[in-house]
């Protein structure tokens, strides 16, 4: 059986003398015997042991933690829980920075793509970031409702053509009208717009909104707070009132 000394345990293990020394003393690895001069001497269940440490250190254990582990009579068991707990923090970490850096990116665009740069130009990137989530909702909800609606839409179109069917095609208008009032009411009620000129968060009359020039991100209004007249970029409506 070999024998390694602390040093080379350390070296085996990419830790300091140290490290190892330290968690002898907090009696996390025990050496397995003593040389005559008193030197740490470990074992290759004692090398297994250590690597067994670190992993669980690298994971974001605490020592406390992993030297109860380790006294347990089956710790094999706990672990795997630990480390699926510990699995789940990772990756909301890794959620949670991968959300940082698609704002950084959308602001690094939102900058390239704005031809007059300013500090209040910052403060309207970062409101559309901040509501986007919610406006991505907005949007979803709309199609998850339409697409049952564009499939029975096409499925009435087919038996009008095939089977000279045409009352489903306008049972499906009787529905499509209405749909279409609601949406274009829901997506009113849930959206506001920011005038580039003042930088404020207005809401259009509805029939300004309904009929003016559009893009997927912007649409051509009049900004109820300076009068400004342009392409307003859209967000999430949080709480301006409703114009008739």
């Amino acid at each position: 059986m070999s024998q390694y000394t602390t040093g080379e345990m350390a070296k085996l293990c990419h830790v300091t003398v140290r490290t190892v020394q330290f968690y002898d003393q907090k009696g996390i690895l025990t050496p397995s015997a003593l040389s005559e001069g008193g030197r740490r001497l470990y074992s290759d269940d004692d090398l297994k042991k250590m690597k067994i440490i670190c992993f669980l250190r690298d994971t974001g254990l605490s020592l406390d933690t992993i030297g109860q582990l380790l006294k347990e009579e089956n710790p094999g068991s706990v672990i795997e829980i630990l480390l699926e707990q510990q699995e789940q923090v990772i990756r909301e970490e890794i959620a949670e920075r991968r959300e940082k850096l698609d704002q950084l990116e959308e602001l690094e665009k939102g900058i390239r793509d704005t031809p007059s740069f300013s500090i209040e130009t910052i403060g309207d990137i970062a409101v559309v970031m901040e509501n986007r989530k919610k406006l991505r909702t907005v949007h979803r909800n709309m199609v998850l409702v339409g697409i049952p609606l564009g499939i029975l839409q096409w499925a009435a179109i087919l038996l009008w053509i095939f089977k000279g069917i045409w009352w489903p095609f306008a049972a499906w208008v009787a529905l499509a009208i209405p749909y279409g009032i609601w949406a274009t009411r829901y997506y009113y009620r849930n959206t506001a717009y920011i005038c580039p000129q003042c930088h404020e968060v207005f809401k259009p009359a509805f029939k300004e909104m309904l009929f003016a020039s559009h893009t997927p991100k912007t649409r051509k209004l009049t900004c109820t707070k300076c009068g400004h007249h342009g392409f307003c970029v859209e967000t999430y409506n949080n709480g301006e009132g409703e114009k008739k």
